[in-house]
């Protein structure tokens, strides 16, 4: 540990302090406390619209289905939490890592608020144009999309270029591997809002629809290969293996995880 509390992550003191673990600990840095709550608050949300959804036997499937508040939460929560924890150990810059922090949570929260809205209003919250108001609530989702996936690029850019190299061979493998499925995910998130909303202009809103329903699988595996992979080289850093076969197991997993996602792209007929 340094003077702040954080984890010194080139400690190699055995598999309790290796330096493959990732950690905030009590010196965590305001704006990662802030993360930590508003992921939690999500993950709250899509639970209780779990229940909403059991208690009242509403329709699990359609875009006015309050399924959307349910996986919206959850994959937020999940994908913020993640993102935060896995950023905490890069060595970026203070002022860009809080810009990048701040932003990818306050659209975080925004997209979910949007879509629950919508959901409980009963009305489709992306490619709906219908009034004025739906057709800004629809372009606001879009925009934040893009801001999302400006800030993940953010992210990567850093752990590509040397923000990593604090950690060890093996987790900056996954914070690697994660961040190139991430991005993955949301291009295909990207591809789904653009051809969505060219569809549902053109009047195939029908058509719309079912295009982003086919790539919804895609972009939902995908987009959680930034927890999977960094919480697996985290487990093995507290086994005893050696950091050669810690570096091989997360490999294995890395491509483990891209045949995944091959396999969801050709079973939903992409």
């Amino acid at each position: 540990m340094d003077g702040d509390g954080q984890p010194t992550a080139l400690d190699e003191r055995g598999p309790a302090h290796s330096r493959a673990s990732l950690g905030v600990g009590t010196g965590a840095r305001d704006i990662e406390r802030g993360a930590y709550v508003v992921a939690a608050l999500l993950v709250a949300s899509g639970l209780v619209h779990l229940g909403v959804l059991v208690v009242s036997g509403g329709p699990w499937l359609g875009p006015v289905s309050l399924r959307k508040a349910l996986t919206f939460g959850l994959s937020f929560g999940l994908t913020l939490a993640a993102v935060t924890w896995v950023t905490s150990s890069l060595a970026l810059r203070p002022a860009t890592r809080t810009v990048l922090l701040a932003t990818f949570t306050a659209v975080s929260v925004l997209e979910t608020a949007l879509v629950t809205m919508q959901a409980w209003r009963g009305v489709p919250s992306h490619l709906n144009f219908a009034t004025g108001f739906d057709t800004a609530v629809s372009m606001t989702l879009a925009g934040g999309g893009g801001l999302i996936i400006v800030t993940v690029l953010g992210f990567a850019a850093g752990a590509v270029g040397g923000a990593a190299r604090r950690l060890s061979p093996s987790m900056r493998l996954a914070v690697h591997s994660g961040f190139a499925l991430l991005v993955v995910g949301l291009a295909v998130g990207g591809v789904m809002i653009g051809s969505g909303v060219t569809e549902a202009r053109t009047g195939n809103a029908q058509l719309a629809y079912s295009a982003m329903s086919t790539l919804k699988p895609v972009h939902g595996v995908a987009l959680h290969a930034i927890l999977v992979l960094p919480a697996l080289a985290w487990a093995l850093g507290r086994t005893r293996w050696s950091e050669r076969r810690r570096v091989r197991a997360v490999a294995a997993a890395a491509v483990a995880y891209v045949a995944m996602v091959v396999i969801v792209a050709v079973l939903t007929g992409l």
